[in-house]
């Protein structure tokens, strides 16, 4: 969430800075209801003193043998006003609440505003491969060739935008994430596995809901009595890191917490029938490896650059050809400050397609579920929140079968995946 304060005292700059999101927010009604709320909070403190002071009178005037029942009577009058303004209040409160939650987050001042058309290169890693003598093949007719990915008996199981991995195709999968994990491990990285399925208030602390609660799988719970009770299947594993400390204070010298997790994600959203949405690229299921970092606002842009490094180290040592490229604000997600994506080439495509995201939230997921911590000057503050994928794996396979390809029709396994595969050649 922004900081109300920031809100009520540089509306323009907030106003400016969510525009280059493409976000023409009312902030005017935000701060009619912050001075509705203070105009009720005086209020029921004036009422409140009064109540005090009527009711500290009682037993004096009984000692003095006078008739009381005019101001018992006025003070239960006092009271029921009491109770009525604290209800407005918690209502004001909510409203209040509701209209800043529902606001993206502020992207740094550094980025361009806009959409997709102004992303930024910033760099190229390795060259694009060349296929000498041969035509190469997309990864759809490759993955089936060698049995390595069964499409039609996913779609056959599950629906359209699913699959299963076999054989070596299941050994190429699990080697990339054992890969990611013992790279984490190495890093001094803490291993997480979380829980598939959350309850909403994780979805609130990350940003995702109220806006995107539509766009998950929700779980159907019998007990719960309304949807903020029941459960949702994770969309990624930043959902659940993320929220780890919610509520909590942690200790200045606790931080950064450096945390990965692997999970199975689950959206809604699985791609169209375009010819690049094609086979593993974009799926209602997928593995993935993911990091967080929870820091301090002073390591936040170290802890960034971190992340972004890591990120681009394992896909280096996959010897995959890539590029980093820097968002601006339109093409960020609602929750980011900043993101920078490393995109893979997809040779049959001829396109690069995201294979890791790396974002800095700020402070922005810590206010919406409270993760302090105290600096050694005593006072509370809000943590800053990363994230980075590490990687997924739906679009890093493709790219492997698809660059890794040779003439006679096999595929080399990367190097570094060998140990895992049993095999230097698929």
């Amino acid at each position: 969430m922004i900081d109300i304060k920031l809100i009520l005292t540089q509306p323009e700059k907030v106003k400016e800075l969510l525009a280059l999101k493409g976000c023409d927010a009312d902030l005017g009604r935000i701060a009619e209801l912050d001075e509705r709320r203070r105009a009720l909070i005086t209020k029921g403190d004036e009422l409140k003193k009064q109540r005090n002071e009527a009711s500290a009178l009682v037993p004096k005037l009984k000692k003095e043998g006078k008739d009381v029942s005019e101001i018992i009577a006025r003070t239960k009058q006092t009271g029921a006003e009491i109770a009525e303004t604290d209800k407005l209040i918690a209502e004001t409160e909510k409203e209040l609440t509701d209209a800043v939650a529902v606001l993206p987050n502020l992207p740094d001042e550094d980025l361009k505003g806009g959409g997709k058309e102004n992303n930024e290169v910033v760099k190229v890693f390795g060259e694009k491969p060349t296929f000498d003598g041969f035509t190469p093949l997309d990864h759809v007719e490759l993955c089936r060739r060698h049995g390595l990915i069964d499409y039609e008996r996913g779609v056959k199981l599950s629906g359209s935008g699913h699959w299963i991995y076999r054989g070596k195709g299941a050994q190429l999968e699990w080697a990339l994430l054992n890969f990611f994990v013992s790279e984490h491990l190495k890093d001094g990285y803490e291993f997480i596995l979380p829980p598939l399925a959350l309850g909403y208030n994780c979805g609130f602390g990350s940003g995702q809901f109220p806006k995107f609660k539509d766009e998950v799988y929700w779980v159907e719970d019998a007990e719960a009595s309304d949807r903020t009770k029941m459960k949702f299947m994770l969309p990624t594993a930043e959902t659940a890191l993320v929220n780890l400390y919610s509520g909590e204070m942690l200790k200045e010298s606790e931080l950064p917490k450096k945390l990965f997790a692997y999970t199975p994600c689950f959206r809604k959203e699985a791609g169209s029938y375009r010819s690049e949405e094609r086979g593993m690229i974009r799926g209602h299921q997928f593995n993935k490896v993911e990091m967080v970092q929870i820091t301090t606002p002073e390591q936040s842009d170290a802890a960034f650059e971190e992340l972004v490094g890591k990120a681009c180290s394992l896909v280096s040592k996959l010897g995959l050809h890539f590029r980093l490229s820097k968002l601006a604000a339109g093409d960020c997600s609602a929750s980011m400050a900043r993101t920078y994506d490393i995109e893979v080439w997809i040779p049959s495509m001829g396109i690069y397609k995201e294979v890791s995201s790396v974002s800095n939230a700020r402070d922005y997921q810590a206010r919406r579920n409270s993760t302090r911590y105290k600096g050694a000057d005593g006072k509370n503050r809000y943590v800053h929140t990363l994230n980075g994928s590490g990687l997924a794996t739906s679009r890093v396979l493709p790219a492997i079968v698809e660059q890794y390809q040779q003439a006679d029709g096999s595929i080399v396994v990367p190097e570094v995946l060998r140990k895992y595969v049993g095999a230097d050649r698929i």
